[in-house]
């Protein structure tokens, strides 16, 4: 039997001695005959030097081949060696993501890069049951004051725990307060008391009911909305109840954090310094639970698929945060060896912290900007934290879709502008509103459609409702009075929305003018996420001052798969070489029309791709804030 498979290398620092040697013995356990493919060369699996010699790299794309009866069991031991960052160090040849697959492990979201190994904190509150009382209309005026003030008194208990937090803990903090001062959400409440239920049942069907409406929407950090707004809704019922949660306060130093879900409200009362670790069985990686886990370099697994009954009951956890992987009561040899990852772990972070201020040069000396990707100014101090040059994408959609009504220029250029001046004098890139039928907006009625990502989104659906894309573009304008922005145009297929973009920001100008208002001027850069924007890069490249692509829509809409689908996954590749030519396209355009060109999609935090990237001709990589240090020691490897 002869098999193949590519893999991506993930061992630190590649298959140097150590690793390269237990990579041998592990091949040398089968009878097959064992090779390893990097690029056009090809070592024996069998020999040390050979191996060695083949100079295989972390984040190195390699092809292993077996050739014998026990093949396939070769190939699948081997692969996961070489994508386990640990493995080699200090003969460690479990691998968490292997442990995982077996009985005393699991798989689940990625939510928080690390390694952590710990005793069990189970936390796991009673279901909160309300009374489901019915009462007197005479008495819902009543009621719905008992409602607000336990509202109120939920606030501020959050305000001061929070208030000793970190800024983007306070920011979080905000956050979920304006969700549950959300007229929506408290009117809602009152119109189900006025129909004569208690206000603790109100309110926990409210919540269940707006959780339900975030949950349906197809944006991933959207969809996570719907924990925050149970956690919101737990805690004013709570308060109605006079019952006081169970505190996550007594969690003692070390300890893995275990939960069917832990909303944001809650872990703003935790003590972040004694968690090691958290598993989820419900959550994803765009929660803001994931986003504070982040912020403070808490490993965390979420979205479990563990027995609740199982992980109430472990007694010792160890996680690997990168790779979703999740072990319970590990034997013997797995603590041992992710004790020693812990240690690797440790110890690579802080080699990596150190090229948070290192400059990006490649060796013949050409400049890379590395920003940051942010979704609201809570990620602004973790991006700072991680050596961003500026922000390379802003999504402003968050704004928009947790309100009631769309937020007012005023409320824009607030935000807007604090978010300039914290990253001064460097560039901050506003994308203007990003929304379809997959992601709706109050107060903008857009149709079903049976397939949103081609339909009513982004730069068409603005520039057919001025009422809502002109407060935006003067809002931006307002903030360039502030730091450096640029506006960034999405969704662009043709050259005249480009200009009539331009013509509705003259507009803008001329009316703030009018008015008095403080501006500044801004570069207008547009998305290239279409393969119709990448055949027409010549051409938009006259009417623009930078381009910045985004690969995960591109790769999905050159390739024809759809990046939420897992059945084709395989074709979803930026680095094929149809979506790697759209690039060039796009890179060539740029050249000749003396303008920058970035990548804001997953694509730029990949090391495999950015030497790919750099070399085609981008000159800005921009990435969620932890792959920042890492992004930045790749490109000095150039």
């Amino acid at each position: 039997m002869r098999l193949e498979r590519a893999v991506r290398v993930r061992v630190r620092e590649g298959l140097h001695a150590r690793p390269a040697t237990e990579f041998v013995k592990l091949a040398k356990a089968f009878s097959a005959n064992v090779e390893i493919f990097r690029g056009d060369r090809s070592a024996n699996a069998k020999s040390s030097v050979k191996l060695m010699l083949l100079g295989v790299k972390e984040d190195d794309d390699v092809v292993l081949r077996a050739d014998g009866d026990d093949a396939e069991e070769a190939i699948a031991k081997l692969a996961a060696f070489v994508e386990t960052p640990g493995a080699g160090l200090d003969a460690l040849k479990p691998a968490v993501a292997a442990a995982a697959s077996s009985s005393g492990g699991a798989q689940g979201v990625a939510a928080s890069e690390g390694v952590a190994i710990g005793p069990v904190f189970a936390y796991f509150p009673e279901p909160l049951i309300a009374p489901r009382a019915t009462i007197d209309t005479a008495m819902s005026e009543s009621e719905k004051a008992r409602c607000r003030a336990a509202l109120n008194a939920a606030i501020a208990a959050l305000e001061q725990d929070a208030a000793e937090r970190s800024a983007e803990d306070r920011q979080i903090a905000n956050a979920l307060i304006e969700i549950a001062c959300d007229a929506e959400f408290t009117g809602d409440i009152e119109q189900r008391i006025g129909h004569g239920l208690d206000a603790a049942s109100a309110t926990l069907d409210a919540g269940d009911a707006l959780a339900a409406r975030f949950e349906a929407l197809d944006d991933p950090y959207l969809r996570a909305r719907a924990e925050d707004v149970r956690g919101v809704a737990r805690n004013v019922a709570l308060a109605l109840l006079g019952r006081s949660e169970a505190s996550l306060a007594a969690v003692p130093q070390g300890s893995i954090l275990v939960a069917d879900e832990i909303s944001a409200w809650e872990f703003a009362k935790a003590p972040v310094a004694n968690i090691a670790g958290i598993v989820g069985l419900k959550g994803a990686a765009t929660s803001h639970v994931a986003i504070m886990a982040r912020a403070h370099g808490v490993p965390a697994v979420l979205g479990c698929n563990i027995e609740p009954r199982r992980l109430r009951e472990a007694h010792v956890i160890a996680i690997d945060g990168g790779a979703g992987a999740v072990i319970l009561d590990p034997d013997e040899t797995q603590t041992k060896a992710m004790h020693a990852r812990v240690a690797a772990d440790r110890t690579a972070r802080a080699a990596l912290d150190a090229w948070r201020t290192v400059e990006p040069r490649t060796r013949e000396g050409k400049w890379i900007e590395v920003l940051a990707n942010i979704g609201s100014p809570a990620e602004v101090a973790p991006a700072l934290r991680s050596g961003a040059m500026g922000v390379g994408l802003f999504r402003t959609e968050l704004l928009f879709m947790e309100r009631k009504a769309p937020p007012s220029e005023d409320e824009q250029a607030e935000i807007y502008a604090k978010v300039a001046s914290a990253f001064a004098p460097h560039a901050v890139v506003i994308r203007t509103l990003d929304v379809g039928g997959d992601k709706p907006v109050a107060g903008i009625e857009i149709p079903h459609e049976d397939n949103p990502f081609l339909g009513w989104r982004g730069v068409r659906l603005c520039l057919d409702r001025p009422d809502i894309f002109k407060p935006q573009l003067k809002a931006i304008l307002r903030a360039a009075a502030s730091g450096h922005v640029k506006l960034m145009i999405p969704m662009v297929v043709d050259v005249e929305e480009v200009r009539k973009t331009r013509a509705l920001i003259e507009e803008c100008r001329a009316e703030l003018a009018a008015q008095s208002k403080p501006f500044g001027e801004v570069a207008v850069g547009i998305m290239i996420e279409t393969p119709a924007a990448a055949l027409l890069a010549d051409e938009l490249a006259k009417e623009v001052d930078f381009f910045s692509i985004g690969t995960n829509d591109l790769t999905q809409y050159v390739m024809a798969a759809d990046r939420l689908n897992p059945r084709v996954a395989s074709l979803n590749r930026a680095d094929h070489p149809a979506v790697l030519r759209a690039i060039d396209l796009v890179c060539r355009a740029a050249r000749a029309a003396d303008i920058p060109v970035a990548v804001c999609g997953e694509a730029a935090a990949d090391p495999a791709m950015i030497p790919k990237l750099v070399a085609l001709g981008v000159t800005e990589l921009s990435m969620n804030p932890p792959a920042i240090p890492r992004a930045r020691k790749r490109v000095t490897e150039i």
